[in-house]
């Protein structure tokens, strides 16, 4: 017998330096997530280059410079110039998986979430967006952590 698991969701915006900058609400794990970005529409800044997954196509802000990588069409190859610009987009990426890693250091944010109270789950993963962005600051400033 396979055990449905409670899984919940969030969008995050963090920027190259790995810090969160917007948070979305908490989804159920079925819920797409362009779904999510087109129930809680950010206003970004005009000029700005946002990176984004494949499965936001379709979401484009206005005056936003959007980098997405191109999917390989079907029973085609990409050309060299569009693999490098995939390299590119992945290499930062990256980053953004970093940090996602980062927040996760918080044990109760990436395993099976059973607490059903309501605003909980939003609770739970804004502090441990706050904690992740503090280590952030620390780790910019030189300092130990957990030096005393």
């Amino acid at each position: 017998m396979v055990k449905k698991t409670h899984n919940v969701k969030n969008n995050l915006l963090c920027t190259p330096e790995k810090r969160v900058l917007w948070l979305s609400q908490t989804y159920e794990g079925h819920v797409h997530d362009k779904r999510i970005v087109d129930e809680q529409p950010i206003s970004l800044p005009t000029g700005i280059c946002l990176w984004q997954d494949t499965g936001f196509l379709g979401h484009t802000p206005k005056n936003v410079t959007i980098k997405m990588p191109t999917k390989k069409p079907k029973g085609k190859e990409l050309s060299y110039t569009q693999k490098e610009e995939n390299s590119k987009i992945s290499s930062f990426r990256i980053l953004v998986e970093h940090a996602i890693g980062g927040i996760k250091k918080c044990r109760i944010v990436k395993e099976r979430f059973r607490c059903r109270k309501l605003g909980f789950d939003d609770l739970v993963m804004l502090i441990a967006c706050g904690l992740h962005n503090f280590r952030i600051s620390l780790k910019m400033c030189d300092i130990e952590p957990y030096s005393i």
